[in-house]
């Protein structure tokens, strides 16, 4: 597992999420995901994400103006945007850029780090590398459902932590997957070799 040292790093303050959203999502790798509940704390490495643009960008859900099911683009950085797939998987994102540029980073995948056996009973899966490969597993994993939608994420309860520095050449850039519109944009990015991706 990737080494983060101590726990009690940092928070990522308000300033790193207010930049464009493909910066972010470049940025975001090797950073920790806390999410805490009832149940107990949950936490895993940022190895993958996807940057959505804004209203310019198709693929984007706020390229289809403002509506109850994205009402979180179109607010401040720095927020939990979390939306229903299929009607069934959640996908959990992060608010990023000005307040008048309604874009996010959806987190498609984490290395698991704190509260591994949580994430197991929750997702009913024992191989710690199938917990959170992927946007529906990891939020299954972490407990994020639609009451986390709109959260801050500046939080002790809902936080990215510092954890290590990914240098520019083990990240790799590729086309968003799983989408039609605007499929040929590179703003994928993944942390190269990783063993927790969702898709090579």
């Amino acid at each position: 597992m990737l080494g983060c040292g101590n726990l009690d790093k940092n928070i990522l303050p308000l300033s790193f999420y207010r930049r464009r959203a493909d910066v972010v999502a470049k940025d975001l790798l090797g950073k920790e995901l806390v999410f805490t509940t009832k149940e107990g704390s949950t936490s895993g490495i940022i190895v993958e994400t996807e940057a959505y643009l804004g209203p310019g960008d198709a693929a984007s859900h706020s390229a289809r103006g403002k509506t109850g099911r994205n009402a979180t683009m179109f607010g401040p950085a720095g927020r939990a945007y979390v939306y229903l797939i299929y009607g069934i998987h959640y996908c959990f994102n992060i608010t990023t850029d000005k307040d008048t540029v309604p874009s996010a980073v959806l987190i498609r995948a984490l290395e698991p780090r704190q509260g591994i056996e949580l994430m197991q009973r929750r997702r009913g899966k024992e191989n710690v590398r199938e917990l959170c490969s992927g946007p529906g597993k990891l939020a299954q994993a972490m407990g994020f459902d639609k009451s986390v939608d709109g959260s801050s994420v500046l939080t002790d309860k809902l936080c990215v932590r510092e954890c290590r520095e990914v240098a520019e050449s083990e990240i790799v850039t590729t086309t968003r997957i799983g989408i039609t519109k605007a499929a040929h944009l590179p703003l994928r990015f993944y942390i190269a070799n990783s063993r927790y991706i969702s898709a090579p």
